[in-house]
């Protein structure tokens, strides 16, 4: 079964940046829709970012052009590189299957986006 392990997260100031690492390992996701989602307290989990198989992509509005999604397939690893980071993106960040998550959630990463 696929191990989802997220890092990257930590605190930062608003306007900073930070890029969030999802490594996979049990199976090769290189061929998976892959997605980021994001959880914040008292606050169901949300998509913030997804790419198709074919690579086509898919931002949550608040992230769009802030957020972006990349992939290296030979280190089996899904990004996500946030800039120009805001308060309301606190959160605990996961990666997972897209536009479903199916596969077992891994520990997320926490973004702090505090002055």
């Amino acid at each position: 079964q696929v191990q989802l392990v997220e890092s990257g997260g930590g605190l930062v100031q608003p306007g900073g940046s930070l890029r969030l690492s999802c490594a996979a390992s049990g199976r090769i996701i290189s061929n998976n829709a892959m997605g980021w989602y994001r959880q914040a307290p008292g606050k169901e989990r949300e998509l913030v970012a997804g790419v198709n198989v074919g690579g086509g992509t898919n931002y949550l509005p608040s992230v769009k052009g802030r957020f972006t999604f990349s992939r290296d397939n030979a280190k089996n690893t899904v990004y996500l590189q946030m800039n120009s980071l805001k308060p309301e993106d606190t959160a605990v960040y996961y990666c997972n299957g897209f536009p479903v998550p199916t596969m077992r959630w891994g520990q997320g990463t926490q973004v702090t986006v505090s002055s």
